[in-house]
C-alpha cells in the first residue's frame, strides 16, 4: 500500500530536513543530499538515522537515474 499523499508532504530527512523521494516500488525513501536510504516497514517509514543505509556511488546511480526515468519528484518542495 502506497503512502498517505499528505504523510509525504511533510516527510523530511532527520538529519538534513530536506525532502526525500519516494521510492514506493522498493518501499524506501532517499536523501540525495546524504545518499541515505530509509526503510518503509509496513506502511511505516523509519525515519531513524540509525536504522538508515547509506548507499555508494554505484547505487546513488542507480537511484537518480530510477528518479529520472519514472518521473519521481521530492516529498516537498524546499
Amino acid at each position: 500500500m502506497p503512502l498517505d499523499p499528505m504523510l509525504l508532504e511533510i516527510l523530511a530527512c532527520p538529519e538534513d530536513k530536506g525532502p526525500l523521494f519516494y521510492l514506493g516500488d522498493e518501499n524506501s525513501l532517499y536523501n540525495p543530499r546524504l545518499r541515505r536510504v530509509y526503510h518503509i516497514e509496513d506502511d511505516i517509514p523509519i525515519m531513524l538515522i540509525d536504522e538508515a543505509d547509506e548507499v555508494d556511488d554505484n547505487e546513488h546511480k542507480r537511484i537518480i537515474e530510477k528518479v529520472e526515468s519514472d518521473g519521481i519528484s521530492f516529498t516537498f518542495e524546499a
